[in-house]
């Protein structure tokens, strides 16, 4: 996966630019008056930044796997300045995670789906292909190569022997008896 290798700033911005083209990735109305958190003090200044939430949402589903609402307001939070009492810690507008995981559903990047325990959002191979397409384009730019494993060659790894522990001599303590008695037994 080149995801992991690329610079994930570059990588969303790139991406949004791909996702600002799609219709179905539209801001909706009331997205220029509202905040991304409950931590900040203003709506956003960027004009595209409903499609760059949109492109960290979409490569937080890639690299996390399924995951929900939840989640995704905790990594999208941040600090709320209380003036002279200490920070207090915020999550991320939980409408925005929503609505946007919606229109990704619906332009077929993401689905739904439960893995064991776990419920949420995965990517969808639209969605995968879209990341590793502009991911690739900037390892080009960045003439970043990644190692191709070897085929056939299996590692071995020497298992650490355990450290045998030589016994000492064993001292006998001589108290004042035992030292005579030997005194006594020598003459």
């Amino acid at each position: 996966m080149a995801i992991r290798n690329v610079n994930p700033t570059k990588l969303v911005h790139r991406t949004a630019k791909e996702l600002g083209s799609d219709k179905s990735l539209a801001p909706p109305s009331w997205a220029a008056f509202a905040k991304t958190s409950a931590g900040r003090e203003r709506v956003p200044m960027q004009e595209n930044w409903w499609h760059i939430r949109s492109a960290a949402i979409l490569r937080k589903i890639s690299v996390m796997g399924p995951i929900g609402t939840i989640k995704l307001k905790k990594k999208f939070g941040g600090t709320k300045n209380k003036g002279y009492t200490p920070d207090q810690w915020k999550p991320g507008s939980g409408a925005i995670v929503r609505k946007i995981l919606q229109q990704l559903e619906k332009a077929g990047f993401a689905k739904q789906t439960a893995k064991g325990v776990h419920k949420g959002r995965i990517i969808t191979p639209k969605g995968q292909k879209l990341l590793d397409k502009v991911a690739t384009e900037i390892m080009k730019e960045e003439n970043v190569v990644i190692p191709a494993k070897p085929k056939g060659v299996v590692l071995k790894v020497d298992k650490p022997k355990k450290a045998v522990k030589k016994k000492s001599p064993v001292k006998r303590k001589t108290t004042k008896k035992a030292a005579v008695a030997e005194e006594t037994a020598a003459e």
